[in-house]
């Protein structure tokens, strides 16, 4: 096909895809496609824009690494992962809300007993976090798979530091019978989502701010139960109502509570102040 001008290239290049025996892709492919086209006509796009957009792919696609996914930033902050979240978890009243994945989870975190301390050496006040999994019929789900992770009070994770390799703030658990689980670990802090490249220099031109509300992220899995994948939030941080991702639910924010020296509710003696966050997950069955 010649000769093609701006009122007839979309229907070209969706005729190209005649052939595609994938009906789910064809459907994505072909809506993508409109939208683009119809996005350039709509805000006149330049040649010099295009470019731009390119460049601003290609960066993100270099500052990638295993430890950094800058498309996931990318996808937070524009919102649509949060809309794909929303989207794929809708789940009946009185369950525990989804929330984004973020791009720091490490698979095959270190596996700890109930009760231990998963900081392992990360700065910041003690925190020992306690609650149930259970299900929305209020059973408890025992051997619930936990697990978490965290930013420390410096507001890095444990795979930005490039020194070291030993995971921190960072761990895997199990409920036991009841369905309850227990640990020690650090404050949660609000902190700024990586913004030295290309997602950082987008929010700046935006005039956004990169910052997160305090907050521990959570994946629970247990058998005969949907995948649980949030966060909790710190009540009263100053970045709740302006999330860099869009990710705060009400029904995710809870308190931690602050304590002075004295029994920790391991039974163990705190010297300094410490902190406690009562936090209770419910889970919704698979269906079928």
């Amino acid at each position: 096909m010649r000769n093609l001008d701006e009122d007839t290239i979309t229907q070209a290049v969706l005729a190209r895809h005649a052939g595609m025996s994938d009906e789910r892709l064809r459907e994505i492919i072909t809506s993508l496609v409109q939208h683009l086209h119809a996005f350039a006509r709509e805000v006149k796009l330049t040649e010099e824009e295009w470019f731009a957009g390119i460049r601003f792919l290609t960066d993100t696609g270099h500052v990638t690494t295993d430890i950094r996914q800058e498309f996931i930033l990318l996808s937070d902050t524009l919102g649509l992962s949060m809309l794909v979240t929303a989207q794929q978890n809708r789940k009946p009243p009185g369950c525990t809300e989804s929330t984004v994945f973020g791009p720091f989870h490490v698979e095959s975190s270190p596996e700890y007993p109930l009760g231990a301390d998963i900081s392992n050496g990360a700065k910041g006040e003690p925190c020992f976090v306690h609650g149930f999994v259970r299900g929305i019929d209020g059973r408890p789900v025992p051997n619930a798979k936990l697990e978490v992770w965290q930013a420390d009070e410096d507001g890095f994770y444990d795979v930005q530091y490039a020194e070291s390799d030993e995971h921190r703030a960072r761990g895997t658990l199990y409920s036991g019978p009841n369905g309850e689980y227990y640990f020690r670990t650090i404050v949660a802090n609000p902190y700024p989502i990586p913004h030295d490249g290309p997602v950082g220099r987008m929010l700046q031109a935006l005039g956004r701010h990169p910052w997160r509300p305090a907050h521990l992220h959570f994946r629970i899995q247990a058998d005969g139960y949907a995948t649980l994948i949030t966060h909790v939030f710190r009540n009263g941080d100053k970045y709740l109502d302006s999330d860099a991702v869009f990710g705060v639910r009400s029904t995710l924010i809870a308190d931690w509570v602050l304590h002075e020296p004295g029994a920790a509710p391991d039974d163990t003696r705190m010297e300094t102040p410490f902190y406690t966050l009562d936090f209770d997950f419910v889970l919704n069955p698979v269906q079928g």
